[in-house]
């Protein structure tokens, strides 16, 4: 008999876990490394590098990786070193003693949802600022003992890792993230079997494991579709973030609200107040809707009350190109059996996601987080404007100034990003108890009582500890991906703590003109080739892989640093990530900007560039335009000078160079006997003092109760008390009156701002009279002018003031307006009158938006 090979299959090969089992003395670590309260603690980091150094390393400074791999020798050596061992039980009791603290009742619970999370460089669940914003918050929400619970995604690959070819591309590369080497843990059933969420979509059920992050005091629940209920084209649903085409993202924003608001049902978990962080969350207001309705046996417009008056939309992008549409087929498919269960016409649900109601416009992520939420944000005050004039046509006669969007402006975690040797500054001058009252500028202003001598030694430390990090970390992929062996020796050598250290680093788009400092590449060269000021600039961040724009803008930056010229000043590191991160923001001597003017929504990357002592060059736009202090970082202009682009981004960076020539680079090597430029300090010690208190998430968080979350919570009880009488009692009001809207009929109208009469001992006033008939209307209304200011440039009014008339009589359904009105500004101004429905149970006027002009 013959034995053909071909009969012999492949073989099939299975993961086995071996970990390291732990003796009773290490154990207190494993429950540290599964909460990221670890992220923030420097003892505890530094307890798992001394437990063994090599491993540390090697698992990318995992300490879940490290303890399942913690080598015998290494244990032996652990049990053996009683300091250590004191130090493990120092840190567990500082744990479990901070574990402890209760949640602050006092305030309104809340539940948050984001497509991404930035907590670690080991949990890649993040990609750029929106989700290094949101996990800094959750991070904060537990130093401030917030009642919150999170959701988000669990994804299989994360965001890409970055490689650059031989010419300078991007390479995108996802790798699967392993699960059991995670900080996470799975959640279980009461006997013991995995939870599954099951989430209805249109035709068929998707399921979800669900896993746990424990962040300190919060709990962030992720949902991952990646199981073998799930037919191959639901479970990458989870793989990517932001991967794959319209229907996948469909599908994402789908799981992420519907099935988000369901896993919190499954878990019993109920808050007081809703947030969407970006639109991408929108959809959990229709699985709440439906809960009402269903549930609850409300109306759905009814349920729409109560929904909106727990419901918070943060907006993170100042351009509309940047918020999800989608095609009405699209929605069509994934949302009608929502619809029909909650029992409303397609028509009504799709015109809640439109400008324009009634037209056949794609439905909008964000206008459908508008119209189900009672408040809404951007991140920065100057976004916020943004944002206004954005949302504007939702609104439609309201000018932008008038609307009810506001504003909170990003902060950022400053344990988590301040490093350790600027923490340990902070402790010995600010007291320990500094961390619990961080927007405290009284205490920011004992800055000024460190020594230069001890400032400048703190800076120049961690500019070398980036220069090593370089040198290390970067040598031997530049070997391997790059030509050259010899040039990437000298570019290394050319690496310089002592030059002066600016950094860009972030997400490669386009309006963030990554190209800027390029303008004038012999005036740049002359800038970084000067013997006696050497000047390095430092370059990393990805590029989204559809965004052809940024990647473009990588390569032309390798390129230029191969040149001979630039070879070692300018410099492009690969995978920026939250490590490489943290080691720029802290290691540079300034931190540059340059976004196209009013596209940044806040950024914070400078931010963190502030808590480390590092200088801000940047335009006056996001969380700058609020910064900036004169004598403590640098500014471009927040106003345009030329409307073409091409000519503002020449003139930008000649100012660039110019601030560098003659103030920046001649400041910083104004040195005094002891090596250093006193006056570079003295800006370091106020930007420390008076910028840096104000951007930290503690100041953030304050914000967001004390302009959103109370005021939610306030009035979502109100409306839910008694069976939902008072929203009930206002559905009534506003349908009665939208049915008699037009009923009403102005009986009089005397109003000439030209005509003067003498009231209130001979002041000049404006004079007017107006007399409305409400009919068989109950409801009180309001009359105001509106004084506006005609723009000759785009032929559009530009709003000055609106002031609101008196009522002065009622007689029956006749109700009597006057105004006696001085006006301050001078000038010829155009005005216009409306008259608007009145209820002191909303929250603003936009929520019933109602109004007719006269």
């Amino acid at each position: 008999m013959i034995i053909q090979s071909s009969y012999s299959n492949t073989p099939i090969w299975k993961d086995i876990h071996v970990h390291a089992e732990l003796p009773e003395q290490l154990r207190p670590l494993e429950e540290i490394a599964h909460n990221l309260w670890w992220v923030w603690n420097e003892e505890a980091k530094a307890i798992f590098e001394i437990l063994d150094p090599q491993e540390w390393e090697k698992s990318g400074k995992n300490p879940v990786v490290l303890l399942q791999n913690l080598r015998s020798e290494a244990t032996e050596k652990a049990l053996n070193n009683n300091e250590l061992l004191e130090r493990i039980q120092r840190a567990y009791r500082s744990f479990k003693n901070y574990m402890s603290v209760p949640h602050d009742n006092e305030r309104p619970s809340v539940a948050y949802f984001s497509m991404e999370y930035g907590l670690s460089h080991v949990l890649k669940i993040y990609s750029g600022g929106l989700g290094i914003l949101a996990g800094d918050y959750l991070k904060e929400a537990s130093d401030s003992n917030v009642n919150m619970t999170a959701v988000g995604f669990l994804y299989r690959y994360g965001y890409f890792t970055q490689t650059l070819s031989i010419d300078g591309q991007q390479i995108a590369n996802y790798e699967a993230q392993n699960f059991g080497n995670l900080p996470i843990t799975q959640v279980m059933n009461e006997d013991g079997s995995p939870m599954i969420l099951e989430v209805p979509f249109h035709d068929r059920p998707i399921y979800s494991h669900v896993w746990k992050v424990a962040v300190g005091r919060i709990n962030l629940y992720l949902m991952d579709t990646d199981l073998e209920y799930n037919s191959e084209y639901d479970r990458p649903i989870t793989h990517q973030l932001y991967g794959g085409d319209w229907e996948n993202r469909m599908k994402q924003e789908f799981l992420l609200g519907v099935g988000g608001i369901l896993l919190l049902k499954k878990l019993g978990i109920r808050k007081d107040v809703y947030h969407m962080n970006e639109g991408h969350a929108a959809f959990i207001n229709i699985q709440r809707l439906h809960d009402y309705v269903i549930e609850e046996g409300l109306s759905f417009q009814e349920a729409l009350e109560v929904v909106r008056a727990s419901s918070l939309y943060t907006v993170h992008t100042p351009v509309p190109a940047g918020h999800d549409y989608f095609d009405e087929p699209l929605i069509s498919k994934y949302m009608s059996p929502m619809i029909q269960s909650i029992g409303i016409p397609w028509q009504q649900f799709m015109d809640m996601g439109r400008d324009n109601p009634g037209s056949h416009e794609k439905f909008s992520m964000s206008v459908f987080a508008l119209n189900t939420a009672q408040e809404a944000n951007g991140v920065s005050k100057l976004h916020g404007s943004v944002s206004q004039k954005m949302f504007q046509p939702v609104w439609k006669g309201y000018f932008p100034e008038e609307l009810h969007v506001g504003y909170v402006t990003n902060g950022v975690h400053l344990p988590s990003w301040a490093t350790s040797s600027v923490k340990a500054l902070y402790e010995k001058y600010f007291g320990e108890s500094f961390y619990k009252d961080q927007s405290n500028t009284d205490i920011w202003k004992n800055i000024y009582n460190v020594s230069d001598d001890e400032l400048w030694k703190l800076r120049m430390h961690l500019k070398k500890k980036l220069v090593d990090y370089i040198q290390v970390e970067f040598k031997e992929g530049w070997l391997k991906n790059q030509a050259a062996p010899s040039r990437i020796m000298n570019m290394l050598e050319e690496v310089n703590p002592n030059a002066l250290l600016i950094g860009f680093s972030r997400r490669f788009a386009t309006y963030k003109r990554a190209h800027l400092l390029f303008t004038d590449l012999d005036r740049l060269s002359k800038i970084v080739n000067n013997p006696k000021y050497p000047v390095q600039f430092i370059f990393a961040g990805k590029a989204h892989p559809a965004d052809g724009g940024g990647q473009g803008l990588i390569k032309q930056i390798v390129e230029i640093s191969r040149r001979p010229e630039f070879l070692g000043k300018i410099i492009f590191l690969e995978n920026y990530d939250m490590r490489l991160a943290k080691r720029l923001v802290s290691g540079v001597d300034i931190w540059l900007n340059t976004p196209t003017r009013a596209q940044e929504a806040s950024g914070t990357s400078g931010e963190k560039a502030e808590m480390n002592g590092v200088l801000n060059l940047s335009v006056l736009d996001g969380w700058w335009y609020e910064g900036y202090k004169e004598g403590a970082g640098w500014a471009l202009t927040a106003e345009r000078t030329y409307d073409n682009q091409h000519y503002q981004d020449e003139l930008d960076a000649s100012t660039i160079y110019s601030l560098l020539e003659n103030e920046i680079v001649p400041l910083y090597y104004a040195h005094n006997s002891n090596g250093y430029s006193h006056e570079w300090i003295q800006y370091i010690k106020k930007s420390m003092a008076e910028i840096a208190p104000h951007f930290t998430t503690k100041r953030m968080m304050d914000d967001y109760f004390d302009r959103f979350y109370n005021k939610l919570a306030k009035r979502s009880h109100l409306l839910q008390e008694n069976g939902y009488a008072k929203a009930k009692e206002i559905v009534k009001w506003k349908i009665d009156t939208v049915s008699k809207w037009d009923h009403l009929e102005v009986v009089k109208l005397e109003f000439n701002p030209n005509q003067k009469a003498n009231f209130n001992n001979g002041h000049n006033e404006v004079y007017g009279q107006v007399v409305i008939d409400r009919k068989d209307m109950k409801c009180d209304l309001g009359v105001e002018c509106v004084v506006v200011d005609h723009d000759t440039m785009n032929n559009e009014p530009q709003f000055v003031q609106s002031y609101e008339l008196d009522l002065v009589k009622t007689e029956g359904s006749l109700l009597y307006f006057e105004a006696r009105k001085a006006l301050n500004d001078p000038g010829t101004h155009q005005y216009g009158l409306r008259v608007y429905p009145k209820n002191a149970d909303l929250p603003h006027r936009m929520d019933f938006a109602y109004m007719r002009w006269i």
